[in-house]
């Protein structure tokens, strides 16, 4: 082979490798439900999540990769450089914070409402509640709620995800339950309004960004700025819309 042809064939490979986007490594609890996410043969396929990393891609034209795993692993992850970027996340629920790892901005605001039974109009307050087992999410800490599962007036009632938790109460496993708000949404959107699981009280409001790993081989200012993008122009207000609204079925 020729040195000119050899010179060649270098040039197209390196210029091919230059040419590929850069790839970065995003969590997904394998906790979540819609609207959050849909997962299908350990990928993500749909949801607020999903639409949002979707974003984030056409944005700064990166490549993502999805590791899907337990929601008790995504700090270790984190700790160990495992992921990149992990999104819908607050600082309260992270026991150390990673220092190489910068917040975005706040996405979205979550609301963990207490939820009763079709028909239940009276608001409440989970102090008031007779003592009971309630629906709650395995692995998900509640803080409002530790001093009565303490002492025992409330019991926690464990499913595998939020949309696991609210068909149990829907069947009147138990009479109350614990819900993010845009999970309660995405329940009631397609059930007649007599049908519909309803909120009785507000326990605690967090606001949720994503934090993104600190890497000079990373684009991590292109991911932050791109998020401050779609939530000035009102693209992750969109895609939020896109899966709580109701469908208007009475």
């Amino acid at each position: 082979m020729s040195v000119r042809r050899l010179l060649a064939i270098l040039l197209l490979c390196s210029s091919h490798s230059l040419a590929e986007p850069p790839a970065l490594r995003f969590s997904i609890a394998e906790s979540w439900s819609m609207p959050l996410v849909r997962i299908e043969a350990e990928q993500p396929v749909e949801g607020i999540v999903f639409d949002i990393i979707q974003g984030i891609a056409r944005e700064t034209g990166i490549t993502p990769h999805y590791h899907v795993m337990a929601r008790l692993r995504l700090q270790e992850a984190m700790e160990s450089g495992d992921i990149d970027v992990r999104c819908y996340v607050a600082s309260q629920w992270l026991t150390d914070r990673p220092g190489d790892y910068i917040w975005s901005i706040p996405l979205i605001e979550q609301r963990d409402l207490l939820v009763g039974r079709p028909g239940e109009t009276a608001k409440a307050s989970a102090e008031g509640l007779q003592a009971q087992a309630i629906g709650t999410v395995l692995g998900y800490h509640y803080p409002t709620l530790e001093g009565l599962f303490a002492r025992g007036h409330l019991q926690r009632e464990d499913s595998r995800n939020q949309l696991l938790v609210l068909r149990k109460l829907q069947a009147e496993r138990y009479q109350h339950a614990v819900s993010n708000q845009l999970s309660l949404q995405w329940f009631n959107r397609q059930l007649p309004a007599q049908q519909r699981l309803p909120a009785v009280a507000v326990l605690e409001e967090q606001s949720l960004g994503c934090m993104v790993r600190r890497d000079p081989a990373l684009p991590t200012q292109a991911v932050l700025r791109a998020l401050v993008r779609m939530k000035q122009s009102g693209e992750i207000e969109r895609i939020i819309q896109r899966y709580t609204e109701a469908d208007g079925g009475d």
